[in-house]
């Protein structure tokens, strides 16, 4: 048996290694799948912000028809749905890399205040679908003139 110096550093190094395919299985699963989709729901990402009066969302979700999303809001309460669709064009046996993300999403945002449903509106453009909210009016107080 042949001695061989201990290097405390290569174990280190190794050590971060496993850690970040660890993370990788965890976080990003579909990245090291064979199966072809991915073990979790992936999430568009999403903005969220004031413009003139309105409260305007904005999601990213590339690649997918507008019949495959679906805008709902109940009880202040606005859900974005949708499904992209693998590409099954090319073989998985031809693929040197996957990580683009395929299935069902859903996000969910609570309002804060409860709008008027018949106002809202959805866009969907170059990939980018954008929900325009009117925020209700504010009641404003009512001078009452006492008699």
């Amino acid at each position: 048996m042949q001695l061989m110096k201990w290097n405390p550093a290569n174990d280190l190094f190794s050590l971060r290694h496993h850690m970040n395919g660890m993370f990788d299985d965890f976080f990003y699963p579909s990245r090291r799948s064979t199966g072809g989709e991915s073990l979790w729901k992936w999430n568009p990402a999403v903005d969220i912000y004031e413009e003139e009066g309105n409260i305007v969302v904005k999601a990213e979700v590339p690649g997918m028809d507008k019949e495959n999303i679906s805008v709902d809001v109940k009880d202040r309460v606005l859900t974005l749905k949708g499904e992209r669709s693998a590409d099954n064009e090319v073989k998985e046996d031809n693929y040197f890399r996957r990580e683009r993300t395929y299935g069902s999403f859903e996000r969910a945002f609570t309002l804060p205040a409860d709008v008027n449903t018949d106002e809202i509106k959805a866009e969907y453009t170059d990939g980018v679908l954008k929900v325009i909210v009117p925020k209700p009016e504010i009641a404003k107080p009512k001078q009452i003139s006492v008699h």
